[in-house]
């Protein structure tokens, strides 16, 4: 059992404050990395830290769980928290995330292959060609790094 589950245990549904990370991970072609869940929605891979895990650990291990992928560095993006992260399971549990966003182009090995417990399938897509069910919000922070990243790539250039 886990560290949520033990504090489950205690709390009930009552409304939680949960610490996560989620990891943009973009192969050599610049595509990124997606997992599919059950419910039909793409996202990035990551999850909720563990007690006494660091975040890019807990980003590592996500990574590698849910879609067979070992990655190394990675590069802190932003941090997602607010109102919006509000969520109510199907069993009454409730939670407000804090979820650390990493990005990554460093691959270290590994099998791409969905684990069939969180991820059905795992995919790289090219950024022009995202799947209509990724989550909205992981979208507009797919395109918004993806344009930062060429304008600061281009004023290097110069």
């Amino acid at each position: 059992m886990g560290y949520i589950e033990e504090l489950r245990e205690v709390v009930g549904n009552r409304p939680l404050l949960l610490t996560g990370v989620g990891v943009g991970v973009f192969n050599e072609k610049g595509e990124i990395l997606l997992q599919k869940k059950h419910d039909g929605r793409w996202g990035i891979p990551g999850g909720f830290m563990e007690l006494g895990e660091s975040a890019e650990d807990a980003g590592r291990r996500e990574v590698l769980e849910e879609t067979g992928i070992e990655i190394g560095k990675m590069q802190l993006v932003t941090v997602v928290s607010g109102t919006h992260t509000h969520t109510v399971l199907q069993n009454g549990h409730e939670y407000y995330s804090v979820t650390i966003v990493y990005v990554t182009t460093d691959i270290r090995g590994g099998e791409l292959k969905a684990d069939g417990v969180e991820t059905i399938e795992v995919k790289f897509f090219n950024l022009k060609d995202l799947p209509e069910t990724l989550n909205p919000l992981i979208r507009t922070m797919i395109l918004q790094y993806a344009t930062t990243k060429r304008a600061t790539n281009s004023r290097n250039e110069t």
